[in-house]
């Protein structure tokens, strides 16, 4: 496998084994006392163990505590990590919410402002003072989210139990070391919720309203990247070519989105905050549903999708009947109630959701009472 070097929209080092410069990267981010970022999951792990050896040369420490869906306390507590050791810059591994993490730790670690003053409402990035955000070096070790690649950060505000984006052009990683040998371990179940992730990122980018061709150009090649190498990868974890190719498309739908999200989004992002689920696990679940709802706006934009997908039926039946068959290809749940959600805050959901910037991408306007009818029709599985 060949190894590159992209500029767009970051720096990033892509290829086979190109974690071994770690090291380089840092110094490449002007980084000399990195603070080494990962979830609860990875921090004990043979992966960040190598990863860490990389990176004998620097000074570093280590906050390990990220939770699935991270939240502010998860920063304020990196953040005290970064201060004791006065650290440059964040070095963020993992998946999307160490990555998001770390992005929110390296911005935060020189402002006066608490961190919900920059949610993305509005101008409010402008408050942040540009000199305090550091230097993130990002490696994802799973294909979905695209976090290495964004500009923002998705954290739970435990005071209102809300997913909130924090935003700001300089939270965009400096460099991305885009190693598809670190994805090789992921179990099947997480290749497939993440790799699915990555398609709803394009999908959603695809049908929002508005004029962005390049957006549209990069979210068709990121969904036929997903239908070409996602099988692959979950067949096969060891199948570099397949996971290099996830990576790509996880980084394209993470591009692809700044055009907008939609329900799919603006539904997950609540579900996660309140019934703690995997994001790439719930978009995959809810992406049908969704679909559904918004048929008679996206239809004429699927017979392109469709041929995309090399489909005998490139309309709109065509590509829901696909994407129904990858899910269950890759063992998705069909249902929101067989990953734990079930009803009983549906309305709040609703409400949450419709507050959702995500809410504004969707094709169809949406509003609580909609929202909440596409969430009981998810735990239910009606799909009529």
């Amino acid at each position: 496998m060949f190894e590159a070097r992209w500029n767009y929209p970051t720096t990033v080092w892509t290829g086979a084994g190109r974690a071994r410069d770690l090291a380089k990267a840092c110094d490449s981010a002007g980084i000399r006392r990195p603070l080494l970022v990962t979830d609860a999951g990875l921090a004990k792990s043979v992966l960040i163990a190598q990863l860490r050896t990389h990176l004998a040369g620097l000074p570093l420490a280590f906050y390990g505590e990220v939770r699935g869906n991270p939240s502010g306390s998860d920063v304020e507590a990196g953040l005290a990590a970064y201060r004791a050791h006065k650290a440059d810059g964040v070095v963020a591994i993992g998946g999307g919410s160490a990555l998001d993490a770390g992005k929110a730790i390296a911005f935060m670690a020189g402002q006066t402002r608490p961190l919900w003053d920059f949610e993305d409402v509005g101008d409010n990035y402008l408050r942040a003072d540009i000199s305090g955000i550091a230097p993130t070096v990002a490696v994802p070790t799973t294909a979905g989210t695209g976090s290495e690649v964004g500009r923002a950060s998705v954290l739970v505000d435990e005071r209102t139990h809300e997913k909130k984006i924090i935003f700001h052009p300089r939270m965009l990683p400096v460099l991305v070391v885009a190693d598809p040998l670190l994805t090789v371990g992921l179990p099947p179940s997480v290749t497939a919720a993440t790799g699915i992730d990555a398609f709803v990122h394009c999908f959603e980018a695809y049908c929002a309203p508005g004029f962005h061709p390049m957006a549209d150009g990069i979210a068709l090649e990121g969904m036929r990247l997903v239908a070409e190498y996602l099988v692959r990868a979950y067949r096969d974890g060891g199948d570099v070519e397949a996971r290099a190719n996830m990576l790509a498309a996880a980084s394209m739908g993470a591009v692809a989105f700044q055009k907008g999200l939609g329900a799919v989004h603006a539904l997950a992002h609540p579900i996660g905050a309140l019934y703690d689920t995997h994001h790439g696990l719930t978009n995959a679940v809810l992406l049908p549903y969704v679909m559904r709802f918004n048929r008679d706006a996206i239809a004429p934009r699927m017979v392109l999708v469709g041929r995309l997908l090399g489909l005998d039926r490139p309309d709109f039946d065509g590509v829901l009947d696909w994407v129904l068959r990858l899910r269950l290809v890759l063992g998705i749940p069909a249902t929101l109630r067989e990953i734990g959600v079930d009803e009983a805050r549906a309305e709040e959901i609703g409400e949450m959701a419709a507050r959702d910037p995500s809410a504004s991408g969707n094709p169809v306007a949406v509003d609580a009472t909609s929202l909440t009818t596409i969430f009981r029709k998810a735990v239910d599985g009606d799909l009529g």
